[in-house]
């Protein structure tokens, strides 16, 4: 694998956070860096990937919980839906 040097220009605190959490992670900013862009990359790949837009991509993960919600619901229907006789007036 072929290594490209770079220079690039990010603002002085930023530059101080990534240099402290590199080092309590026992990394060079190298190492930082790479991980750094390798997840964004990532990310951005498996956002790409979806035919959903990125806010959408969260929904629908609970879809196996739709049997348990109607079955919460029909039980709140159930103790809150019915009018007591006393509300009736």
């Amino acid at each position: 694998m072929g290594v490209m040097k770079t220079t690039i220009e990010i603002p002085d605190p930023l530059f101080r956070k990534v240099k402290s959490t590199a080092a309590e992670r026992d990394q060079t900013l190298k190492e930082f860096f790479t991980e750094a862009l390798q997840d964004k990359l990532a990310s951005t790949r498996s956002a790409t990937l979806s035919d959903e837009p990125a806010w959408m991509q969260g929904f629908g993960k609970l879809r196996d919980l739709r049997s348990e919600t109607a079955r919460v619901l029909k039980r709140v229907d159930e103790a809150f839906g019915r009018i007591e006789d006393e509300d009736r007036e």
